[in-house]
């Protein structure tokens, strides 16, 4: 297993940016797939992104494609999740997650995903 800690959350305004950073630890994380989640106040956890162990394949859901991307720097041991163009819908604690089983297709779900940061918080007023 990877240990995992985010960083980069914050206040932002409607139509702002953030760029959220996932740091890991441990000599395996080239070999993790990465994703990025979210639960909302009373919400369940959600899906957000995630990219495969070489970087080649990315996946997001349907709310923030066009808007996030998801990219990942092995040399660095680090995940980003790039957040533009924001709503208050977006509100949230984001979380990072390291997966061995999700090969870069299909819809991951949280199941896939083994180790878990502490995650991190966005609110975006409007």
């Amino acid at each position: 297993q990877v240990q995992l800690v985010e960083s980069g959350g914050g206040l932002v305004q409607a139509g702002g940016s953030l760029r959220l950073s996932c740091a890991a630890s441990g000599r395996s994380f080239s070999r993790h797939a990465m994703g990025w989640f979210r639960q909302a106040p009373g919400k369940e956890r959600d899906f957000v992104a995630a990219i495969s162990w070489s970087g080649g394949d990315t996946y997001y859901t349907d709310s923030v494609k066009g808007r996030f991307t998801i990219s990942r720097d092995n040399a660095k041991n680090t995940v980003y999740l790039q957040m533009n163009s924001l709503k208050p819908e977006d509100t949230a604690i984001y979380y990072c997650a390291a997966s061995q089983l999700w090969a870069g297709w299909g819809t991951p779900t949280e199941a896939d995903f083994g180790s878990w940061g502490q995650g991190t918080q966005v609110t975006v007023s409007s």
